[in-house]
């Protein structure tokens, strides 16, 4: 088991995951993205690099990181507001907008904060012990 690959591996979707929070908070007033849609909140999925049957059938007892799968646009993303003066408004005056829940999205980061900060202390602790094995070595 390599635990600083797995903590590199949880680094980079933690820090994808930050970067599509982001977007979400910076676009949560818009009415349109750069392609002329309406913006619609995204989530990042992420899954384990192997599976556990996988890990099963090849006798393989550790886990090896995790990974991207994919981002995907929020089920519930959009909300409507009348506003019938607003250049975007519709036919009956309402204006299309990303349902972002800046409390939400703000909870999320905070976790997400925490999981990246977890595997900063993986990591360390990963090279610590690393260190420590060689100066056991040299001193034996």
């Amino acid at each position: 088991m390599d635990p600083i690959q797995i903590g590199r591996s949880g680094l980079d979707v933690e820090w994808q995951r930050l970067q599509v929070i982001a977007q979400n908070l910076a676009n949560m007033s818009s009415t349109r993205s750069a392609d002329g849609d309406v913006f619609r909140p995204l989530r990042l999925v992420s899954a384990p690099n192997v599976q556990f049957s996988t890990m099963l059938d090849n006798a393989r007892l550790y886990p090896g990181g995790v990974q991207v799968t994919g981002v995907e646009p929020q089920a519930n993303g959009l909300r409507q507001t009348y506003e019938p003066e607003h250049p975007h408004a519709d036919a009956e005056g309402f204006v299309t907008r990303p349902n972002v829940d800046h409390a939400s999205e703000m909870t999320l980061m905070i976790k997400t904060s925490r999981a990246y900060e977890a595997n900063l202390a993986v990591i360390s602790l990963a090279q610590g012990m690393y260190a420590r094995a060689l100066d056991m070595g040299r001193q034996s």
